[in-house]
């Protein structure tokens, strides 16, 4: 759609507050468009208070609806960490689900009030564009879906911030365009997403981004804390003899987690688009928390069932990332992972010490396939080492078998 396509429809437009949001708003209303604003409380941590959002977006013409979607969104962090859904260079995923929770959660609001648009503000060389527009054609497909970073006029009015300010100015409504940033930042229960200006050159250090959810390790205590997490088919529900919701979990991961320097990440990640973006990362209860579940899994899981959890883990992050979390594929490795998942219960206690996570101990384990006195080098009375002649054995026919076929590289005469 281009904003001439706009005309007697009611657009619902997903705002955060920013210069951005302010000005296609204010665009919209002066053009006499209906406009209504919609944001998603998903517990970001770099909003004291998501509710200032409605204030600053009052002076723009439009009322804002805020959707409190903190426990839809805490629910999207379990299940991307039950699924160990990590993409390019260890990345969780925050913003990503994010999406999914944020237009899952807005769009009955926006048809409750009539809408019939959809308008974002992402831009045409990112990832949001595709995740805000599929998830709206997938769950609403009568939806029409506005991009105004898209459209050639609003590109041409509105080239930089200065434009953008100087615009918001002539009515009144206070807006600097600001001095040079050094990144953007993207933010959610889940973690922060640091992107863009300064970082997008590969000689910046990841350093240059200031921790809103914790430390970087060197500036972490220098105390070693120890953590302790109950997982009860593969979701957390105690933390430190705390029984916890999924909510009260990811907000006390993220506590523990930050202040010990964990969860930090440098990326530079195969976008949805076909090209390269280069990003910084904060996710301290999704890597402490997912780091604890995986020594879970390690338990559990044989090697055959691990090889499978490990391609459904790896397809479920890239639905994740591609804006496909509710399609059919997703939804059946879900499924699958659910039942690999179904015996990861068990106690796991942690040493969190400068971004590190040391393993300590596991109890309470009653899937846990490890043995003892199976894998013991000492003497014990698990598996029988004489049994193995046999199993050798049969390996060596095989063995003997390529290399007198010639299919062995640089076979010794």
């Amino acid at each position: 759609m281009r904003i001439h396509d706009l005309n007697g429809e009611k657009v619902g437009i997903c705002v955060s507050g920013g210069l951005d949001s302010r000005t296609i708003t204010k665009k919209l209303t002066e053009m006499g468009i209906k406009v209504l604003c919609f944001t998603a409380d998903l517990g970001q941590p770099d909003e004291t208070d998501v509710r200032q959002i409605r204030g600053r977006m009052a002076a723009c013409g439009a009322d804002t609806f805020i959707i409190d979607l903190k426990d839809e969104m805490a629910e999207a962090c379990f299940q991307v960490l039950k699924a160990q859904a990590k993409y390019d260079g260890g990345y969780w995923n925050t913003t990503g689900i994010a999406r999914a929770v944020t237009v899952r959660g807005i769009l009955p609001e926006m048809l409750k009030h009539g809408c019939t648009v959809l308008a974002h503000g992402a831009t045409g060389r990112g990832n949001d564009q595709v995740r805000f527009e599929r998830y709206t054609n997938v769950l609403a497909p009568k939806m029409k879906v506005y991009a105004p970073w898209r459209d050639p006029q609003l590109l041409a009015e509105f080239p930089g911030r200065t434009q953008m300010a100087a615009y918001l100015n002539r009515f009144g409504i206070k807006a600097f365009a600001g001095g040079k940033k050094k990144y953007s930042t993207d933010a959610n229960l889940a973690g922060l997403s640091h992107e863009a200006e300064d970082l997008e050159s590969l000689q910046t250090p990841c350093t240059i981004v200031n921790p809103t959810m914790g430390f970087w390790p060197d500036d972490a205590p220098d105390k070693t804390e120890k953590f302790t997490v109950v997982f009860k088919s593969g979701r957390a529900v105690k933390i430190n003899q705390k029984k916890v919701n999924p909510l009260e979990a990811m907000r006390l991961a993220n506590k523990i987690g930050g202040r010990n320097g964990i969860g930090l990440k440098h990326a530079l990640e195969n976008r949805i688009i076909g090209t390269k973006s280069r990003g910084v990362y904060e996710a301290p209860g999704m890597e402490l928390l997912g780091r604890c579940l995986e020594f879970i899994y390690q338990a559990v899981m044989d090697r055959r069932a691990n090889r499978l959890f490990q391609q459904l883990s790896g397809l479920v992050a890239g639905q994740i990332y591609d804006g496909r979390f509710y399609d059919p594929a997703t939804n059946a490795a879900m499924k699958a992972i659910d039942a690999l998942a179904q015996p990861a219960s068990a106690t796991v206690q942690v040493g969190l010490y400068k971004g590190n996570i040391y393993f300590q101990k596991l109890t309470n384990c009653p899937g846990s396939l490890y043995n003892q006195e199976d894998s013991s080098m000492e003497e014990s009375a698990g598996l029988n080492p004489v049994s193995s002649q046999g199993f050798v054995e049969i390996q060596g026919v095989e063995a003997r078998g390529l290399a007198r076929a010639g299919q062995i590289a640089k076979k010794l005469k």
